[in-house]
């Protein structure tokens, strides 16, 4: 579970690679999930994408599983 810091701008989690937790960049995009040009704008989802500040790692995760 994310938790903020007052020692540290920014957002901690734990990060899977350096096995820890570490300040993370943390932002939501809208990302198309269809190949085909006639239905993309129907298969926009959003994600949760968060970057890990110490190793680089990133990692998203769909928020929406309607």
């Amino acid at each position: 579970m994310a938790t903020t810091d007052d020692s540290i701008d920014g957002l901690t989690e734990h990060c899977e690679h350096c096995s820890t937790e570490t300040l993370h960049k943390v932002s939501v995009q809208i990302i198309t999930e269809s190949s085909k040009q006639e239905n993309a704008q129907f298969s926009r989802e959003p994600y949760r994408v968060k970057e890990c500040q110490s190793c680089g790692e990133r990692s998203s995760q769909r928020m929406n599983n309607a």
